[in-house]
């Protein structure tokens, strides 16, 4: 079995206290005990690998055995999912976070079935993010994904016009996404549209601001798999994994 992870602050001492609800889980789900190592992180690189000291009823007294640092990596994979419906959104969330994707975007296309306004829109993005946090102890990452506000077409635009790299899923595309030069350094940008597709109107602006359509290829996938299958081509070519 791994070593389980979990997120909190990891500040300077040589003796840590895991308390709150991560504690509460390592010591009362995962019923962790003396001498059984786990691993925290800050989410943003920082590890402590430690040693449970002692098991309380809702926290764990850790001894830290040492600490690193995990730099981010190179190229940053950005995925703009259009929203797909139901719970698929989460499942998206969770796949990608546990391929490595670093950023995920959800994006309010025109023909999206689901729509997130007011109250509803903060709570979907609440369940991406949390999602996304479990997804990624799950996964032993130390650096956790970004997930940002819903965006509209245009904001999506604009983020495509300064990657290194921007392309857009599209089933009319002749130009293979395993073909691709990728960049070394900077963003890759993928664009994932929704159930619907693509409309000839974004996909037009995407093309302006510098996006390349591609295929994946030649069978049809649902939208909340297709990012998931995208990012490990893109990650197996660019030296990730």
């Amino acid at each position: 079995m791994t070593v389980p992870v979990f997120l909190h602050d990891l500040g300077t001492s040589p003796r840590l206290l895991l308390d709150g609800p991560e504690g509460r889980h390592a010591a009362s789900v995962r019923r962790l005990r003396a001498g059984e190592r786990v691993d925290l992180t800050d989410g943003a690189g920082a590890v402590a690998e430690c040693v449970v000291i002692e098991a309380l009823k809702d926290a764990l007294e850790l001894d830290v055995l040492r600490r690193y640092d995990v730099p981010a990596p190179e190229p940053r994979l950005v995925v703009v999912q259009g929203l797909p419906k139901g719970d698929r959104g989460e499942l998206a969330v969770e796949t990608m976070t546990e391929a490595g994707v670093d950023v995920i975007v959800p994006w309010a296309a025109g023909r999206c079935v689901t729509q997130w306004k007011g109250d509803r829109g903060e709570k979907s993005l609440s369940r991406w993010r949390s999602t996304a946090r479990e997804a990624a102890k799950q996964a032993r990452r130390y650096h956790l994904p970004e997930i940002s506000g819903q965006a509209t077409t245009n904001q999506v635009a604009a983020l495509l016009a300064e990657a290194a790299l921007a392309v857009v899923l599209h089933e009319e595309a002749t130009e293979p996404l395993s073909r691709l030069d990728l960049p070394e350094k900077g963003d890759i940008v993928l664009v994932v549209g929704p159930e619907g597709g693509i409309t000839d109107d974004e996909i037009t602006k995407f093309r302006a601001a510098g996006a390349t359509p591609a295929l994946l290829g030649p069978t049809v996938l649902r939208t909340s798999t297709a990012g998931v299958v995208a990012a490990a081509v893109l990650l197996a070519r660019s030296g990730r994994w």
